[in-house]
């Protein structure tokens, strides 16, 4: 009897930490997407390309490589007016974030970031247009 009320308080404090731990994994996502853009911002594609997975960073080799794969491809992400952050689900040891940018003309832009999982946190491993104004 004693064995299972034990077992069942254990259970219980390892679900409680799940949770938050989820929890904190959105935020994370979110912080590494933001960061991401900020480094857009001021064009420091070695910060933009430390985000990248090792699968993306292979790809392109170089930060300015990547630079200008971002600057001719997304230049809503370059250049972002407003930023919002949509559903997050997930797939295996993936994250799937849709994130809604705004351009700097106002026309909204909707995105879908495929984060997965490293040692240092979460990396971008790639971000597909969705659609290409979303308000519209």
């Amino acid at each position: 009897m004693f064995y299972r009320e034990a077992l069942g308080v254990v259970m219980l404090a390892v679900l409680a930490q799940m949770a938050p731990a989820q929890q904190a994994s959105s935020g994370s996502v979110e912080d590494v997407i933001r960061d991401q853009m900020a480094a857009f911002q001021s064009d420091d594609w070695e910060r933009a390309f430390g985000h990248a997975s090792p699968s993306i960073q292979g790809i392109f080799r170089t930060p300015e490589t990547f630079g200008e794969m971002v600057r001719r491809g997304y230049p809503m992400v370059w250049r972002p007016g407003e930023i919002r952050f949509g559903a997050m689900s997930e797939k295996s040891d993936r994250r799937v974030q849709v994130v809604i940018v705004t351009d700097e003309r106002g026309v909204p832009h909707a995105l879908e970031y495929e984060m997965v999982p490293a040692p240092e946190g979460w990396k971008i491993n790639g971000v597909r247009l969705l659609q290409s104004d979303v308000g519209a």
